[in-house]
């Protein structure tokens, strides 16, 4: 018989302990010790995930399967999703409360049956009440006799109408409300969200359901959880954007069957989410042309090139040192960028003001921007504006150095589609694409030659 073991789990991060610590040792959080019962494994052979027993197979006995998919004709959730709903997925989708998670759901339902009129829907919901439920999907326009809402947070007994009802779609709203009657722990545990989400994957995988679930997130903004869930199952999605505005980011970064990094952009509208389908036009079209402090990049979203604008303001502060507040930007790498434009352009930021901000809610982890934040700071010190038709592409390095960024040409060929005229690159990258494209592209080694390039 399995014997009954007691272990303090961090609620955060997933670091274990056999008696309870005020701060853990792996994340550093205070007071994220909880109190949880492990049943160790017997010496009885495992029950395989699956529910099946499988044998070692060469590669060449394996028959290859082509990937199914359901199609909400949802564009921008069609494409994060890599085309499709996978048949016999399992979905995270996670986001700040109140952001639009069970939104978007409801209208992917509402999709899903429209376009598969004899496929079943069960949506169960453990934290709002059924006429909570109901009233959203009808708000939504989402009335049909096969989508079936079940307010419950016990699995054995959402299992249950599972298999009574046999749907084909599964949305769990969420997966911290969900116990386990295996599990001692309380509801929204580690050992209880493991537990739920690995009965889950069995029976989905077994029976081809497809399943959403929905995750909260920490105060971090990753998926409360912690990670084992990301490592479960076959897709996260995050929806990102701020409650007050009335754009939405939809954003994946797993994906067992499609790219990662895929984005869509959603606006959220009286009755409901509507995707935009040309994001670039949405980041772009409430610029002022003529104004200073502003460049345009070229950032790459999984497959689809985006342009996007960096804003700066630089103010002069005569009493304190200058202070750096940055939006969809790391701001240790604004610092940087700051740092090599007082080093070696000569210009002492270190008593100014300076702002830094992306346009439009997005959030920018690479380094192909750099030298439109440079940009963007100069042309706000200088309070001269620069040309709409220009575009900076490239990285730079504690020395001044400006690097090429991956994927040139695929930004490239975007760039001369939307009938932009310059393009600010490395001067390596320059020499590369000259003759293949009718730009005008201006190479450059350090980053100081911008500041003879652009403003003499």
């Amino acid at each position: 018989m399995a014997k009954v073991k007691t272990v303090f789990t961090c609620q955060e991060c997933g670091y274990q302990s056999a008696k309870w610590l005020g701060k853990c040792p792996d994340c550093g959080q205070w007071n994220s010790f909880s109190e949880e019962e492990t049943i160790k494994p017997s010496k009885a052979a495992p029950k395989s995930v699956l529910g099946r027993e499988s044998k070692p197979k060469t590669i060449s006995e394996i028959e290859h399967e082509e990937v199914h998919r359901y199609y909400t004709k949802i564009g921008e959730f069609d494409r994060v999703m890599g085309s499709g709903v996978t048949i016999g997925s399992l979905t995270l989708i996670g986001g700040e409360p109140g952001i639009g998670k069970s939104t978007i759901l409801m209208e992917v339902c509402g999709k899903l049956l429209t376009n598969y009129a004899n496929e079943r829907i069960l949506y169960v919901s453990g934290e709002e009440s059924e006429s909570q439920v109901a009233g959203r999907s009808k708000r939504l326009g989402v009335d049909n006799k096969n989508f079936y809402i079940y307010n419950e947070t016990n699995w054995q007994k959402i299992l249950e109408q599972v298999k009574e009802l046999k749907p084909k779609f599964l949305v769990l709203d969420s997966i911290q409300t969900t116990y386990s009657n295996q599990v001692e722990s309380a509801a929204g545990t580690l050992t209880q969200i493991r537990e739920v989400t690995y009965e889950l994957m069995n029976y989905a995988k077994s029976y081809n359901l497809t399943c959403f679930i929905v995750g909260h997130v920490t105060k971090e903004g990753q998926i409360a959880g912690p990670k084992v869930l990301e490592h479960m199952v076959d897709t996260v999605i995050y929806f990102e954007g701020d409650q007050l505005g009335q754009y939405r980011m939809l954003r994946v970064m797993k994906n067992r069957f499609g790219n990662t990094n895929e984005v869509g952009i959603f606006e959220m509208q009286e009755k409901g989410l509507v995707e935009i389908p040309n994001p670039s036009q949405y980041f772009l079209e409430q610029s002022i042309p003529g104004s200073f402090g502003r460049s345009l990049t070229c950032i790459l979203e999984g497959s689809r090139s985006l342009f996007v604008e960096i804003q700066a303001l630089v103010v002069e502060n005569k009493f304190a040192q200058g202070r750096r507040t940055t939006q969809g930007l790391d701001s240790n790498r604004v610092a940087l960028l700051v740092a090599v434009i007082d080093k070696y352009l000569g210009i002492p930021l270190s008593y100014n003001d300076i702002y830094v901000n992306v346009v439009g809610g997005m959030k920018l982890t690479t380094r192909e921007n750099d030298l439109s934040v440079i940009a963007s700071l100069l042309s706000s010190y200088y309070q001269t504006p620069i040309a709409n038709d220009t575009i900076f592409l490239g990285e730079v390095g504690l020395t001044g150095e400006v690097r090429s960024v991956p994927m040139m040409e695929l930004r490239l060929k975007e760039i001369a589609q939307m009938n932009y005229k310059t393009v600010i690159t490395s001067k390596r990258a320059a020499e590369d694409f000259k003759a293949k494209y009718k730009l005008n592209l201006v190479g450059i080694s350090k980053a100081q030659e911008l500041k003879g390039l652009l403003f003499k």
